[in-house]
C-alpha cells in the first residue's frame, strides 16, 4: 500500500485570517472537494463533550466544516450516539440538552444535532465488519447508517485505556450505539444490579431472547439464555444494568478498528483532527485536567489510520507541559518511563495495537506523507 497523504497546518495566522477559514483551507487542500457531497445527507461525527468539561472542540470549528459542506453542496447534520456510562449523555433527550449547554446547535454551526441511536440508545444497524477478526458485526447508531457521507472530526487528546482519542475512536467507539459500545467495552453478559431495579419491566420488552424475569419481583438476566446483545442496558433508564466484565485493552483497541471499519466501509468519509486542548483523558469525563502537550495544529486526510499516526508522532516528538499530569508522571523517578508521551500519561493504555490493527484489516496504513500548509 502507497503513503497516505495528511495535510497539517499549526495555529499561527494572519490579521484578518479566522481559524475556521485555515480549517476550510486545510480541507480543501486535502481534497474534500472529491467527495460528491451533491443532496447527500453527511454525518459530521463529533463529541459534544461531558457537562463539566470545557476541553471538547469549539463549535466555531464545527461551523467552518458544516458550511463548507454545505457550499459543496452537502446536507451536514451533527452527530454521536450515546453513552453506555451513566452521565449526562446517555439517552437523546439528556444528551441534546447537553450539546445544547455546550454550545452546539443551528445556530452556533448551521446544523442540526441528530443523535445516531436513537432515544435509548437501541436505535441500531447492524453492520458487516470486513476482514474482522474479533468482530463479525458492529451495531452501529443507525442515523450514521443511514448517511451517504461521514466526516470525522475529532479533538485529539489523551484517553485512559486506549492512549489517546483519535478519528479511530471518535468513529468506532463513537459510532457504536449502546449495545455496540458494550461489544467493544465487553466480555461476557450483562447482570442487574437489584437495589437500582424499579421493576418497570422496560429492559424485559428490548430483550429479544426472553431472558429477563421477574420472578422475585426484580429483574434477573438469565445468563444461559442472554445473548449479550446489551440491549437491555439501553433500556434501563435507572443505571440498573451493566456489564461488570470489561474487555482486555489490546481487544478494545482492535475492536475500535473493526467498528470503524463496518461505519466507513463503502462510503465517502474524509476525517479532520484538531491536536489542542490535549487533556490526559477522555472528554467523557465532566472535568478535564491541564493539557499534558501544546497545541500542534489541525490535519485531515482520507485515511483514518495514517491520521492517527501523524497525530501521535507530532505529539511524541513534543515537549510535554511540565504542569500537567503527564509532567507530573515524568518528574515522578518512583513511576517507569517509556518515553512515550501516551503511555506515560497513562501507563495502562495502549495505542499502537489500534492502529496496527487497522492496518492489518485494510482499514488504512499507518505509512504516511505529511504536507505542511
Amino acid at each position: 500500500m502507497e503513503k497516505a497523504k495528511v495535510y497539517f497546518t499549526d495555529f499561527r495566522t494572519k490579521l484578518d485570517v479566522p481559524q475556521g477559514t485555515k480549517l476550510q483551507q486545510l480541507c480543501r487542500r486535502a481534497g474534500i472537494g472529491d467527495i460528491n457531497f451533491e443532496g447527500k445527507f453527511t454525518a459530521i461525527k463529533m463529541h459534544f463533550g461531558e457537562l463539566g468539561n470545557y476541553s471538547y472542540l469549539r463549535p466555531n470549528y464545527v461551523k467552518a466544516v458544516a458550511d463548507l459542506i454545505k457550499e459543496l453542496g452537502g446536507r451536514p447534520f451533527l452527530t454521536d450516539c450515546n453513552t453506555l456510562y451513566p452521565g449526562s449523555r446517555k439517552n437523546a433527550l439528556d444528551h441534546l440538552y447537553n450539546a445544547e449547554v455546550n454550545g452546539f446547535n443551528s445556530v452556533t454551526t448551521g446544523c442540526y444535532v441528530i443523535i445516531a441511536d436513537g432515544l435509548k440508545g437501541t436505535d441500531e444497524a447492524v453492520l458487516p465488519v470486513p476482514n474482522g477478526e474479533y468482530c463479525k458485526e458492529a451495531l452501529v447508531g443507525r442515523a450514521l447508517s443511514d448517511a451517504d457521507v461521514i466526516i470525522s472530526l475529532t479533538h485529539f487528546k489523551g484517553h485512559e485505556m486506549t492512549g489517546f482519542g483519535g478519528a479511530i475512536k471518535n468513529i468506532g467507539m463513537g459510532g457504536g450505539s449502546r449495545a455496540g459500545k458494550m461489544h467493544q467495552h465487553a466480555d461476557g453478559k450483562p447482570v442487574v444490579n437489584q437495589e437500582r431495579c424499579r421493576s418497570c419491566r422496560q429492559c424485559a420488552k428490548e430483550c429479544g431472547s426472553d431472558a429477563i424475569s421477574y420472578d422475585s419481583g426484580k429483574a434477573v438476566i438469565n445468563q444461559d439464555i442472554c445473548k449479550g446483545c446489551g440491549r437491555c442496558i439501553g433500556a434501563c433508564a435507572f443505571d440498573a444494568i451493566a456489564n461488570p466484565y470489561d474487555a482486555a485493552v489490546e481487544s478494545l483497541c482492535c475492536r475500535m478498528a473493526e467498528y470503524t471499519a463496518a461505519i466507513v466501509n463503502g462510503k465517502p468519509a474524509f476525517h479532520i483532527s484538531l491536536i489542542m486542548d490535549v487533556s490526559p483523558n477522555c472528554d467523557c469525563h465532566g472535568e478535564n485536567d491541564a493539557p499534558i502537550l501544546p497545541n500542534l495544529g489541525m490535519l485531515a486526510s482520507f485515511d483514518p489510520v495514517a491520521l492517527d499516526q501523524a497525530c501521535a508522532d507530532l505529539c511524541l516528538a513534543t515537549e510535554p507541559i511540565r504542569n500537567s499530569q503527564l509532567g507530573d508522571h515524568l518528574a515522578d523517578e518512583t513511576m517507569e518511563h517509556h518515553h512515550d508521551h501516551f503511555i506515560d500519561n497513562s501507563p495502562n493504555s495502549l495505542w499502537r495495537e489500534t492502529l496496527e490493527h487497522g492496518e492489518k484489516i485494510g482499514l488504512g496504513t499507518r505509512e504516511y506523507e505529511l504536507i505542511k500548509m
